[in-house]
């Protein structure tokens, strides 16, 4: 028979699957570890330019040279310009969203296997260096925005709440579906890292499938106003609703050019853009944790 002593030191066996260190709780997880969350952030900022001369003013060179790129070939060779009020104004507004949303999936892409040595030895949620990407781009939209709001003011924007409040939707838009696809494709590059080059051709369709260098009635016009297929793009949402909240503000006639140039029900549009991002971020967080209990020994 046990003493009291010797059955309070008898150690109690726990009958239970083994799981990592951190709860099953994914996203909600990540933003449960702010503090490396902000490290992680901090680092990929400070090594993407690093032994640069000219630092964070890359931010504002990169987009830039997008923009003149853009706006000579679409608004000067082929005229575009003429056509399209406020044309530079109306490629910038995609173009930020265009840059926003192809970053945070191309970095977030190869976020996991350029971070191999932090996902063998630190606990925490793996969803932590996607997100960790989505941050670092959208730190680089602020710049831009800037830039922007220069350019409309100049134009003389005219800033409307319900504009804003599209805007902010066009943003989550991109920020929600670049962070999803950001998830699954940074899993998948683990196992194959062709992901990577494959997510590298896909911007390309981004950038022509979406009203940045050509204003959204030339496809009504093109498609006899069939374009339901067309506006089930999420991304090209997001764009509608940024050149809703600056572009249309900084033509001449700003109700004309809502009713003309914007797709019926814009409002409606968007937020069943964003719960369409919504539900492949759910997806997207279902097959991220049916991956990750595999990673660690895909990037010996």
């Amino acid at each position: 028979m046990s003493t009291p002593a010797e059955a309070t030191t008898t150690k109690r066996r726990v009958d239970a699957p083994l799981s990592p260190p951190w709860s099953q709780q994914g996203l909600l997880e990540v933003f449960s570890h702010r503090y490396i969350l902000t490290l992680l952030v901090r680092r990929e900022i400070a090594a993407r330019y690093q032994s640069s001369v000219l630092g964070l003013v890359w931010s504002y060179v990169n987009p830039m040279s997008q923009f003149f790129i853009y706006y000579f070939v679409m608004g000067i060779l082929f005229g575009r310009a003429q056509r399209t009020e406020a044309f530079a104004v109306h490629v910038f507004t995609g173009l930020i969203i265009v840059h926003f949303f192809t970053e945070t999936m191309n970095a977030g892409t190869r976020s996991i296997v350029r971070n191999k040595a932090l996902v063998q030895k630190m606990a925490v949620p793996r969803e932590m260096f996607p997100v960790a990407s989505m941050l670092v781009s959208l730190f680089h939209v602020v710049p831009q925005l800037m830039i922007l709001l220069l350019a409309t003011w100049i134009a003389g924007w005219h800033p409307d709440p319900y504009g804003i409040v599209i805007g902010v939707i066009g943003l989550l838009i991109s920020m929600t579906l670049g962070t999803a696809l950001a998830l699954m494709f940074s899993a998948a590059n683990v196992f194959l890292r062709d992901v990577s080059n494959a997510v590298n051709v896909l911007t390309n369709f981004v950038r022509f499938g979406v009203p940045m260098m050509y204003p959204y009635t030339l496809v009504a016009q093109r498609f006899g106003g069939h374009t339901t297929i067309y506006l089930l793009n999420p991304i090209s949402e997001a764009v509608l609703d940024f050149q809703r909240a600056f572009w249309v503000g900084a033509t001449s006639n700003p109700a004309h050019t809502a009713a003309m140039d914007m797709p019926p029900g814009l409002l409606w549009l968007s937020l069943r853009a964003l719960l369409i991002s919504l539900v492949v971020l759910a997806f997207a967080q279902s097959t991220f944790t049916r991956l990750e209990r595999r990673i660690p020994e895909r990037l010996l």
